[in-house]
């Protein structure tokens, strides 16, 4: 039995005889302004793009579930991890950050990687990145820092003294540049990275005791990276390398997965501990905070429609359920604002009404009008709490008694120090044991700080040196063959 095909309509619903012929006076005579198809059609595609993300702007994504493998029931009272084998849905968003829609997927970047679950407690967010630290550790400084790593305001072309002045004039940064200019900067695919929250956390219990955590989702496909030269033949040859890569292989049934696992800090132990716990440029060391598994995540459903599952998904680390809280991490503070801030730009006050974005249960009848509401609004429901039409409410969050703070207003300078060195010396360390690593990230660095003028250089080849004296010496005498071979002089 044959389906009948749907029946062409106008946006109001109204039959059309024909597609692809305007209404004209004659043969030969202008259009006629009572052609509604055609002024609809003209009319809703001036208005079919809306605005890019100002940041992760070029991403692809996927839905599946979340299982729990392990009993964390002692560090958390949040029902996603109630139970072993509770299995909640799942959305992420894979991206790059700084380029723009059309930009490369192989580009040397930091991957970003949001998680969306879909809990019985609400939308719960995991804005992650596939490096565990990130460049600074003021949220005030994010601005500036992203206008650095996107294009020359009088030029429009990517800056290298733009890019390399920001970092070398903000050395908390070092270590992850570390992390993004090794081969781990170009990784070969969205299934062959990591995601790590970077930010503390806070697992809290109904009893009012909590424990700072860290997440972190490591790939079960292993990781694969790309040296600078494969990366820049891929962005010539194929640019949506990753995202092709991610439809096709769940496209095959080949479904991608990763483990998450916990990092767990007592808050006594916190409070001694050798560095700032909210220092998002740091990692926690495993052998002083050991990882402890928690669950499996699986993507196996493509988007039917990118444009309504996945350009219009809205992730924020402010979406949080009962028994995740956040911490006193200043970046992590900013961004609580600002993610869900850019979506109220970007996608409409009620974004949070769009079908991949919307919770499994929600009820704020205080929240009301607005762009594109497409609910009933709450009908004849109060604006306002009224007696009239009580509600219920949650029980006093028993975590408050721990968000006491005395102390005055203060601007918190965070001043670089000789410990802002150490993780990404460890880092360097560490890539000398596999073959070749030190002298990618060497070329890497060279390749495109040789662009920049001698002062910012300069800068950049001393904050290399706090790191190692050996890799300082060694990205300054790479960098200057660069310029020689380039025909550029050395005091430019």
């Amino acid at each position: 039995m044959t389906t009948a095909a749907p029946l062409y309509t106008t946006s109001n619903g109204r039959a059309i005889t024909y597609a692809t012929a305007s209404q004209t006076v004659g043969s030969h005579g202008p259009i006629l302004l009572q052609d509604f198809h055609l002024i609809d059609l003209l009319a809703h595609f001036d208005r079919e793009r809306i605005p890019e993300r100002v940041v992760h702007a070029k991403g692809a994504g996927a839905f599946g579930e979340f299982v729990v493998t392990h009993d964390i029931t002692d560090l958390t009272s949040a029902d996603i991890f109630s139970a072993v084998g509770k299995k909640t849905k799942v959305a992420v968003r894979f991206s790059t950050v700084g380029g723009e829609k059309g930009s490369s997927d192989s580009a040397r970047d930091p991957r970003g990687f949001a998680i969306k679950f879909y809990t019985e407690e609400g939308n719960w967010d995991i804005v992650c990145n596939h490096t565990p630290i990130f460049f600074i550790r003021d949220g005030v400084k994010f601005p500036t820092f992203i206008h650095t790593q996107k294009r020359n305001p009088r030029t429009n072309l990517k800056d290298a003294t733009m890019f390399w002045d920001f970092l070398s004039s903000n050395q908390e940064s070092v270590h992850q540049v570390v992390q993004l200019f090794s081969d781990r900067g170009t990784p070969a695919s969205y299934r062959n990275v990591d995601a790590f929250s970077g930010h503390t956390f806070k697992f809290t219990k109904a009893d009012g005791t909590f424990k700072y955590v860290k997440f972190h989702f490591k790939t079960d496909q292993g990781h694969k990276d790309l040296t600078n030269e494969e990366a820049a033949e891929l962005s010539k040859t194929n640019p949506d390398h990753a995202t092709e890569d991610l439809f096709e292989a769940i496209q095959r049934g080949e479904f991608p997965s990763w483990t998450l696992y916990v990092q767990i800090l007592d808050p006594k132990e916190a409070e001694n501990f050798r560095f700032n716990i909210f220092d998002v440029t740091k990692v926690w060391p495993h052998s002083d905070v050991p990882l402890r598994p928690v669950g499996k995540m699986t993507l196996n459903h493509n988007p039917d429609n990118y444009f309504a599952e996945v350009e219009q998904l809205a992730f924020s680390p402010a979406h949080l359920i009962p028994g995740v809280e956040p911490s006193a991490d200043p970046m992590l503070q900013a961004r609580l604002f600002s993610y869900s801030d850019t979506h109220r730009h970007r996608l409409g006050v009620n974004y949070q009404q769009i079908p991949v974005n919307k919770p499994l249960h929600a009820f704020a009848p205080f929240q009301r009008d607005g762009s594109m509401v497409t609910s009933t609004n709450y009908g004849s429901l109060p604006n306002y709490p009224s007696p009239l039409r009580p509600n219920t409410y949650a029980q006093i969050d028993t975590t408050l008694q721990h968000e006491t703070w005395v102390g005055q207003a203060v601007y918190n300078l965070q001043p670089v120090t000789d410990e802002d060195f150490v993780q990404a010396n460890s880092l360097w360390e560490v890539l000398g044991c596999t073959p070749n690593q030190q002298d990618h990230l060497v070329h890497n660095i060279s390749v495109h700080l040789f662009a920049a003028i001698k002062p910012v250089r300069d800068r950049t080849y001393g904050m290399f040196e706090r790191v190692n004296p050996t890799l300082g010496m060694r990205v300054r005498e790479e960098t200057e063959k660069v310029r020689k071979g380039k025909g550029l002089s050395s005091n430019e």
